[in-house]
């Protein structure tokens, strides 16, 4: 199949960037959307231009690195689905997309189609983490967490940080990235010694670079960890409790 691709470039950050159109024609419907990109730069490479440059590491939908948007949606026209995991078969032969990189304020272009995603990295840094007291492990039975417990905080803990969530949503909002972060550890005996601290750390640094939450809920229907939308919620409850309880924690 062949498909016809306007790729963004752009060479270094606060550079202008302009949209190149290439074709493959040899594509395969198995094949995902990194896999085009490495056939086209094959081809570029051989006829000596320059490659496009874009993020992947596992390629099977953990890492979260290979974010990029595709006819505006970001990561692809499969809902909850990675980059690296959408193929395609989505699309039919001769069909023109668009590839470009992801699109937020708090995304400043790199190059190309790789943008700096360190404002999530600087919400975990705020508070999203646990202290543990040194020396040997605790029982396995010392601290008792219902099943069902623990598999809401398993669910909430399987956020990626691919950041499609902030892209997706009009206001460019991480509510969906951190509530699920804070309901996480919110829901774990090992996470409640720092509540409040963390709830406060976590959106004081979120509302540095980010937008208020759009309420249409965009942001769930591109997460490819598929986390709730009631992770919102805990942005707010976390946010309240810690201003009520400031005293306590």
């Amino acid at each position: 199949m062949k498909l016809v691709m306007d790729v963004w470039r752009q060479a270094a950050p606060g550079e202008a960037g302009h949209y190149e159109t290439h074709e493959v024609d040899d594509a395969t419907p198995e094949m995902s959307l990194l896999e085009l990109l490495d056939r086209l730069n094959f081809a570029l490479v051989e006829n000596d231009r320059e490659p496009v440059a874009f993020e992947s590491d596992c390629r099977e939908g953990i890492c979260g690195a290979c974010g990029i948007t595709v006819d505006g949606i970001p990561h692809g026209p499969q809902q909850n689905t990675p980059s690296c995991h959408q193929r395609l078969a989505s699309f039919h032969d001769g069909q023109r997309i668009r590839l470009e990189p992801l699109r937020s304020a708090a995304y400043p272009v790199i190059r190309d189609l790789v943008v700096d995603r360190s404002a999530l990295d600087r919400i975990i840094v705020a508070g999203g983490h646990v202290a543990v007291p040194g020396g040997s492990a605790p029982d396995a039975d010392a601290l008792l967490v219902s099943h069902e417990r623990a598999e809401q905080a398993l669910d909430m803990a399987a956020c990626i940080g691919c950041g499609a969530c902030v892209a997706a949503c009009p206001n460019g909002a991480a509510h969906l990235f951190v509530g699920s972060k804070l309901a996480h550890l919110s829901l774990l005996p090992t996470g409640r010694q720092e509540r409040g601290k963390r709830a406060r750390a976590m959106l004081n640094e979120m509302e540095q670079d980010f937008g208020p939450c759009s309420l249409y809920g965009e942001c769930a229907k591109v997460c490819p960890a598929n986390i709730p939308l009631t992770a919102i919620a805990a942005v707010n409850k976390e946010g309240l409790r810690s201003f009520f309880r400031h005293k306590d924690d």
